[in-house]
């Protein structure tokens, strides 16, 4: 069956022990003097000493080459994790919903200020290639000291991704000890795991490693409490490794390892009404489907650190190889839907970039980049068909058994980029940050674009922080996952394209890369020590809009473009934190429309082609209003010294629907509220934890399976109780 569903069980990884939990926090960059420097760990007990403040200046120098003057940032520490429910054992993509403007949808899938992908991650500075993975998660939240979502006018240094960035900053413990996990619970759920680091000489190291067991490893295709068929295995592992040359120089190995295998979740009871006939068997049980997918990812980063005198360089080379096989059930998926697709796709990418800081004067910081990548992507896949006629009504006629129709490809992209801006220190409240980017991509098309940036940031009182931006914005479609199929190939077969009418050669224009204009204002006002307030604003102009679906049997998503869109909206938040006692909310308007599609346009029906022409539609993945919250208590004194409560909040308004019109509906709006409890056991070094998911088990639709390139109906998780135990070694 067609299907795109939503991870919506508890990821692998490791508990902590929290010291300390810190409120959420919204920054507004204003200078490279204000981005703080990352703490090196040292033993307890033990005085910095000339290697640990080396460590502590050289991250603080990585940092201020790629400060996010005027963007809004949003940051979420290592105890913020901890202290939400379900810790750092959440997939990353989890804790991200707990950010303004970050709206859930199936498949693993998240969007940032109503975009849909579009977003870039980044470890310790250097790039993280994209890949192809769909419902497994490359980053775990174990392997995180700190991370940032960027947002906004981002300036002239982020490119080509621009929804968010995703800058993730590893721990890195230098104290020669480590910690080893187990965790699980309500859906045979069950997830050991184990990190470790330390130091020798000049050399620091850091390794994870897990493994995730669990009866529901994909969002359910109905409200049931346990899906059928939704088994998954996943292993994962990391790597870091730095060693200090000298005073001024710094070299880095990173690596990362992801396998991770997935049961597609059968709907209960559905039988097939297509009159299909396969080796004399028409009937089949949905419960007895068995489709499968499987995901591996490797990554590989490189870097060079260099600070001396007013010079701050970075050197990085990167690589990341990923693969997805889907292989159906050829009977039942023939039986349901006239074809049944066993997909490989394959992809690598390595490249190289170089960024650094020229300290000119006090009132002027130059900073550029190079940039350069090479992807080659490799798609083989053999479907079965069944050969037949299509009346005028588009009413199918099969006339014979299946045949396979194999269509295999492989394509090469090189993207080039190169950037350069001044951050000007005008006067002593205002900071301005103007400059601009370059960039050329060749693959499917070949395109390039100059888009300049210029930020403000002005700071009228102690505390509070205003900005406004503009960025113009140039956005290659996602490589890997552009579709090779040979339209033409599928003519005749009961898996002839919506768009081809076997007459004329369907439209199969290659997409574009989105080019935006993009304005943000807003400002973040500390209102006192402990509590602090964010408000801003966008509105975002897009031409060739990227959006992506899921067309054809395997669950990959494909892109496509609107010819015109606009996203406009508004996010609110608001932080305590005193006493032990952490609060934070968030509030989020967005609404993002598109017309007429230009591009993978054999995948539309011909009337939805029409209606979306003629009209604006609502994205697919649009939800009017999005909300989280959340609370944590650390206990001090007494006999529950060092015992942790805590619980966070889920709101959304509905993703869209088939109404009217495409997308012309939405769905019923839910809230999920989530409960945890944690105590440390400080002699032993022993933490447990007990976490309730969705306490009042609401049953909620994230999609109803409608909607342009919508696959199945998706339900967020039911309640579920799970339960861990960590020992530091």
């Amino acid at each position: 069956m067609l299907r795109s569903l939503l991870l919506s069980s508890v990821a692998v990884s490791l508990l902590m022990p929290v010291t300390a939990v810190a409120q959420q926090t919204q920054t507004i960059e204003t200078a490279v003097d204000s981005t703080p420097a990352p703490t090196a760990i040292a033993s307890p007990g033990t005085p910095a000493g000339p290697d640990i403040v080396i460590t502590g200046r050289l991250d603080a120098a990585r940092a201020s080459i790629q400060p996010s003057l005027g963007a809004t940032t949003y940051s979420i520490t290592n105890a913020q994790i901890q202290a939400l429910p379900g810790g750092d054992n959440l997939q990353l993509n989890q804790i991200l919903l707990q950010l303004p403007g970050v709206v859930q949808d199936g498949g693993g899938q998240f969007h940032v200020r109503d975009d849909h992908n579009n977003l870039q991650y980044r470890i310790n500075g250097t790039i993280l290639p994209e890949g192809v993975s769909v419902f497994g998660q490359t980053l775990s939240p174990r392997i995180v000291e700190r991370f940032d979502l960027r947002t906004g006018a981002l300036p002239a240094q982020y490119g080509l991704r621009t929804a968010g960035i995703i800058d993730v900053t590893t721990k890195s413990h230098f104290d020669n000890s480590g910690v080893a996990s187990l965790y699980g619970g309500t859906n045979d759920t069950i997830q050991p795991s184990v990190e470790y680091g330390g130091s020798t000489g000049q050399t620091n190291y850091f390794v994870t490693g897990s493994y995730k067991h669990s009866n529901i490893g994909i969002e359910a295709v109905d409200p049931g409490r346990t899906p059928i068929h939704d088994n998954t295995d996943q292993y994962q592992g990391f790597v870091y490794l730095d060693h200090t040359l000298d005073s001024n120089n710094r070299i880095s190995l990173i690596g990362g390892y992801a396998d991770q295998s997935f049961q597609i979740p059968n709907p209960r009871g559905l039988h097939p009404n297509s009159g299909y006939t396969v080796g004399g068997q028409t009937d089949f049980l949905s419960n007895d489907l068995d489709e499968r997918q499987h995901e591996q990812t490797a990554f590989a980063l490189a870097s060079l650190l260099h600070d001396a005198g007013p010079l701050t360089l970075q050197a990085s080379l990167f690589a990341r190889y990923s693969a997805l096989r889907y292989t159906p059930d050829v009977v039942g998926e023939l039986l349901f839907n006239g074809l049944a697709q066993n997909a490989y796709k394959r992809d690598f990418t390595f490249g190289g970039q170089v960024e650094g800081a020229y300290r000119l004067s006090s009132a002027h910081t130059l900073r550029g980049g190079v940039i350069v990548s090479r992807d080659r992507n490799n798609s083989q896949t053999a479907t079965q068909v069944l050969p037949g006629t299509y009346d005028a009504d588009r009413a199918f006629t099969q006339t014979g058994q299946p045949v396979t129709v194999v269509d295999n490809g492989a394509k090469t992209e090189m993207t080039y980029s190169v950037y350069l801006q001044d951050e000007w220190k005008i006067a002593e409240p205002l900071v301005v940050n103007f400059g601009g980017r370059f960039d050329h991509y060749d693959g499917y098309r070949s395109e390039s674009a100059f888009s300049p940036r210029v930020n403000a940031v002005l700071t009228p009182v102690e505390g509070l922080a205003l900005h406004a931006g503009y960025s113009r914005y140039f956005s290659p479609p996602p490589f890997a996952n552009v579709a090779t199929t040979s339209v033409l190939k599928f003519r005749g077969t009961s898996a002839q394209a919506p768009g081809d009418d076997g007459a004329n050669t369907p439209l199969a224009d290659a997409p574009y890369a989105e080019k935006q204009d993009y304005f943000d204002i807003g400002g973040q006002w500390k209102l006192s020590p402990t509590v602090t307030v964010g408000l801003d604003g966008y509105y975002r102009k897009s031409y060739d809009l990227l959006d992506e679906g899921q067309f054809g049997a395997p669950i990959i998503l494909t892109p496509f473009n609107y010819g015109r869109g606009t996203i406009k909206g508004a996010e609110a938040n608001v932080s305590y934190a005193a006493h032990g006692l952490s609060l934070y909310g968030n509030l989020a308007y967005a609404k993002a429309q598109g017309t007429n599609i230009v591009s993978s346009q054999f995948n539309f029906a011909p009337a939805d082609l029409a209606t979306i022409a003629r009209q604006s539609i609502y994205l697919d993945h649009d939800q009017t209003w999005t909300a989280s919250a959340g609370a944590s208590y650390r206990i001090e004194q007494g006999g529950l010294r060092n015992t942790r409560i805590g619980g966070s909040m889920l709101y959304g308004s509905g993703l869209r629907r088939d109404g009217d019109v495409p997308n012309g509906g939405k769905l019923p709006a839910y809230a999920v509220f989530n409960l945890t409890t944690s105590h440390t056991f400080t002699g032993p070094g022993i933490e447990i934890r007990a976490d309730i998911i969705n306490v009042a088990d609401h049953v909620y639709e994230i999609r109803d399976g409608s909607g342009v390139g919508v696959g199945a109906p998706q339900f967020g998780a039911r309640r579920g109780f799970l339960f861990g135990i960590s020992k530091t070694i």
